[in-house]
């Protein structure tokens, strides 16, 4: 046996069918084996490889123990000369193999094999190569010297940017999504430290391969593309947590004295810096819009005030300081979670959810305007005043961020992206039937034929003028057909077309369509699959809304209610807990024996579905189907029906 491909999977079936359709076809002319190790999924995995794939050998893991133990398993039952360690959000070329035999067949010194890696919008992955961890390399990657200073050989030694990637090189590191590994070398030195979960096991094994003597190597003469963010979070402290706790696992195994006591503290204050600026990263990117709506809200109305107090009231200092502390403050806050509640900040568009939101929030108002204490009521003209000027602020600011961002004034108009896919007419009309029935809404401007001289009229063009093609139509998004085309073609063209388009693949057979247009976030898809209620954005925030709502209220007619309740104490605890989000009022039916992972990810619910029927026991089919059907079609009515029904319930 020449070659034993290992591929560990964990809930990505629809990008391991593409990377599976892709490894069959680069192992047609070599004598190989491919394992398929499921760490547990609740996605069907297992059940699709089976079905689809009946030459591969499946390891069905009943919980998850990790990357590396999954890989020692199959590396166990393995035979081949050399064994490929691949994730299954990869798409190898045609040749990728044949290339890679033939490299490590020619250089008996080399231990592990890398290899050129893209995503999914053609950029090239700088992981490809990568040197070992020092305290001065861990340093410089931290604080962010390593982006300073690509090209530096003392600054970016983690990436070796210094080196051309396009030439093949002699590397410290091999990437975890594609190590070529040669056999005898492991019988040496061992399979892959069971300590490292995830993360760091492929520097690990990349250490004692040239620790024994051996070379590690990139190679560019053949490209896969990694999707990355799967399996990974870049933007989740998990990740950080996860990363650099790894790397401290590696630090203490292989350093000794002060050399280890340094690095360790390297990356124990990068663990910190590191979650800090996720923090505040994402707190940005979610809060930026609301803050700087804030902010010329309380400039408009502070200018507001001096206007009219000087044009109407003939006095300057008519307003006294609570109302710059107090009033306006108070009038904003309601303005922005208001527009919260009404979906303006679900995209930067929403011009109708925006206006509505400062509406209703400007009737919610003057509805308590009355019930303001003397002292802090003011002209209800100003608020008026203060309502326009929100409405105009908001949007004008909206209108700039789109103008220095797109260079144009479109905002509001919800262009559909211009759509060509690059295949067969069979398969173009197959694609565009699971567009459809995806719900996903494109603009067709037609097909590219796959072969250079099509000979149908029907065809946009031939496949040599593809760039031609996204020019003139000033395409957003191209499907590749792979049924029709090469990996290594499809590659091509996504690197040569650059990063200005959108790339899916649609395997052969398949009913998804898979891409991604970051390295840093997950894979997107296509599919005829089902769509959980819950996952919407809408629905989320009513679902949170109601929660606030029912609180709220259950705590003002906590007197007469708490004696409605089983446990007094704990449905005023409930109570809080659900107002300050901690909890919902409803969430799934868990157990240690329930799995959930595979739905939606909600708050923990002081009820669940279960709690609308009078049945004592159920099975965990039942249950598992319950919660299903929750997620899938979910209603704020369906929330308030479980709790009208599991009232007596809701203090345990």
């Amino acid at each position: 046996m020449k070659l034993s491909v290992i591929i560990v999977n964990y809930n990505v079936k629809y990008f391991l069918e593409q990377a599976l359709l892709s490894v069959r076809q680069a192992c047609l002319n070599i004598e190989s084996e491919v394992f398929v190790v499921d760490n547990n999924s609740v996605d069907d995995s297992v059940e699709m490889v089976r079905e689809k794939f009946p030459e591969v050998i499946v390891i069905a893991n009943k919980t998850n123990p990790g990357f590396s133990i999954a890989n020692n398993q199959a590396i166990h039952q393995s035979s081949g000369e050399y064994v490929l360690l691949l994730n299954p959000d990869t798409v190898v070329e045609e040749d990728t193999f044949e290339k890679c035999i033939q490299f490590m067949d020619e250089r008996p010194d080399a231990g592990g094999l890398g290899i050129k890696m893209i995503d999914g919008s053609g950029r090239f992955l700088p992981e490809s190569k990568r040197g070992f961890p020092s305290p001065a390399v861990a340093f410089y990657k931290t604080f962010g010297f390593s982006k300073l200073f690509p090209k530096s050989k003392t600054f970016n030694r983690y990436h070796l940017g210094f080196l051309d990637k396009d030439e093949n090189h002699e590397v410290d590191v091999l990437a975890g999504a594609f190590m070529w590994l040669r056999r005898s070398v492991l019988d040496e030195i061992g399979l892959l430290d069971e300590t490292f979960f995830m993360y760091g096991e492929d520097i690990d094994l990349s250490y004692r391969i040239v620790k024994a003597g051996y070379k590690n190597y990139y190679f560019a003469d053949s490209t896969i593309i990694h999707y990355k963010g799967e399996s990974t979070k870049k933007g989740s402290l998990n990740y950080v947590k996860t990363f650099y706790n790894a790397m401290i696992i590696f630090a203490r195994k292989h350093f000794q004295g002060e050399q280890a006591w340094l690095f360790i503290l390297m990356l124990q204050l990068a663990i910190y810096f590191r979650a800090f600026i996720t923090l505040v990263s994402n707190f940005v990117k979610s809060a930026y819009l609301p803050i700087l709506d804030g902010i010329l809200m309380f400039l408009g109305f502070y200018f507001l005030k001096d206007f009219w107090s000087g044009y109407y009231f003939k006095d300057p200092d008519y307003y006294p300081a609570s109302f710059l502390f107090f009033n306006i403050p108070l009038y904003i806050s309601i303005w922005l979670v208001s527009i919260y509640f009404n979906g303006g900040y679900d995209r930067q568009n929403n011009l109708r959810q925006l206006t509505r939101g400062i509406f209703i929030g400007t009737v919610f108002l003057a509805a308590i305007y009355g019930f303001l204490d003397l002292e802090y009521r003011t002209s209800r003209v100003l608020i008026v005043l203060g309502m326009v000027w929100a409405v105009v602020s908001t949007i004008t600011l909206r209108f700039l961020i789109h103008f220095f961002k797109y260079r144009n004034f479109s905002l509001g108009n919800d262009k559909s992206q211009n759509l060509v896919i690059v295949g067969s007419l069979e398969e173009s009309k197959r694609v565009m039937g699971l567009l459809h029935q995806a719900q996903v809404q494109k603009n067709f401007i037609g097909t590219v034929s796959p072969d250079e001289a099509p000979g149908n009229k029907k065809y946009l063009s031939e496949f040599n003028q593809l760039d031609e093609v996204v020019h003139v139509y000033k395409v957003d998004e191209v499907i590749f057909c792979s049924k029709d085309l090469s990996a290594q073609s499809i590659m091509k063209w996504m690197t040569k077309l650059g990063t200005g388009v959108d790339y899916k693949i649609v395997p052969k057979e398949s009913l998804s369509i898979i891409g991604s247009t970051s390295k840093n976030s997950a894979g997107e898809l296509y599919t005829i699959d089902i769509r959980f209620q819950i996952a919407d954005r809408r629905n989320r925030r009513n679902k949170r809304l109601l929660d606030i709502l029912i609180a709220i209220g259950l705590i003002i007619l906590s007197p007469i209610l708490i004696w409605g309740s089983k446990e007094k104490l704990g449905f005023l605890k409930n109570c809080w807990k659900v107002l300050v989000g901690r909890l919902s009022w409803v969430g799934y039916a868990d157990s240690a024996a329930i799995n959930i992972e595979n739905l939606p990810e909600i708050k923990g619910g002081v009820l669940s579905p279960l709690d609308r029927l009078k049945i004592n026991s159920l099975g965990e089919a039942t249950i598992k189907r319950l919660n299903y059907l929750y997620a899938k079609d979910y209603t704020s009515a369906n929330d308030f029906d479980i709790l009208w029904k599991g009232f007596k319930n809701i203090g345990r």
